[in-house]
This record gives structure tokens, C-alpha cells and sequence, in this order.
């Protein structure tokens, strides 16, 4: 009777492993096929040296280019963008982005008085 419902545990481990693997897998060739529509899309609206520059930008601060990358097809997909934007129109628009999510950080020291 143990050895019943061991293998019938046993078979609904098995059956749970292979839907999560085949969950994953499912997930990842989404996001793959996802990665690959916005390239294709990049291509289009970025010249080469503009999207060098995205890719390093996205090795330093993958939330940021994540976020330029989803405004910027946003953009074109509305028909707001016409020519391919060039490297120095997109150092324009990361400096401008750089520039509203900086934080000033003041660091003021007291003295204590400690002895």
C-alpha cells in the first residue's frame, strides 16, 4: 500500500517538474521572440552608432535603456518618429533622462561634542 502511493507521488512530482519546465521554456521563447520584434524595431529607428550606444548604455543601466528602448518604439509605433535618430540625438535624450532622475544627495556632518 507505501509502495502505491509512492509511486503515485513519485508520477505527480514527475507530471508537476515537466509542466513547470514546459512553462519556463514556453516563457522563454516569448520573451526571445519579444527581444527579437524590438530589435527589429530598433534597427529601423536607431542608426548603427546610436544603437551601439544603447547597448552600452544597457550594460551599464539595463533599467534605463529597458525604459528609452520601450519609449522610443512607443514613439515610432505612434508615427511621431519619421527619421532614424542619429547617436547624437539619442546622447540628447540620455542626458536629458540622466538629468531628470539624478539625485542630489547633502551630506551634512554634525559635531557631537564627544570627548
Amino acid at each position: 500500500m507505501s509502495d502505491e502511493y509512492d509511486a503515485e507521488l513519485e508520477e505527480l512530482l514527475r507530471r508537476k517538474a515537466l509542466e513547470q519546465q514546459r512553462k519556463a521554456l514556453e516563457e522563454q521563447q516569448r520573451k526571445a521572440e519579444l527581444e527579437a520584434k524590438k530589435d527589429a524595431i530598433l534597427r529601423v529607428i536607431l542608426t548603427p552608432e546610436a544603437r551601439q550606444r544603447l547597448s552600452n548604455v544597457k550594460l551599464v543601466k539595463p533599467d534605463l535603456a529597458e525604459a528609452i528602448e520601450n519609449q522610443l518604439i512607443a514613439l515610432a509605433q505612434a508615427g511621431r518618429i519619421q527619421a532614424p535618430i542619429t547617436d547624437d540625438e539619442l546622447k540628447e535624450i540620455l542626458a536629458q533622462l540622466t538629468n531628470q532622475t539624478r539625485k542630489d544627495y547633502k551630506i551634512t556632518i554634525k559635531e557631537r561634542g564627544w570627548k
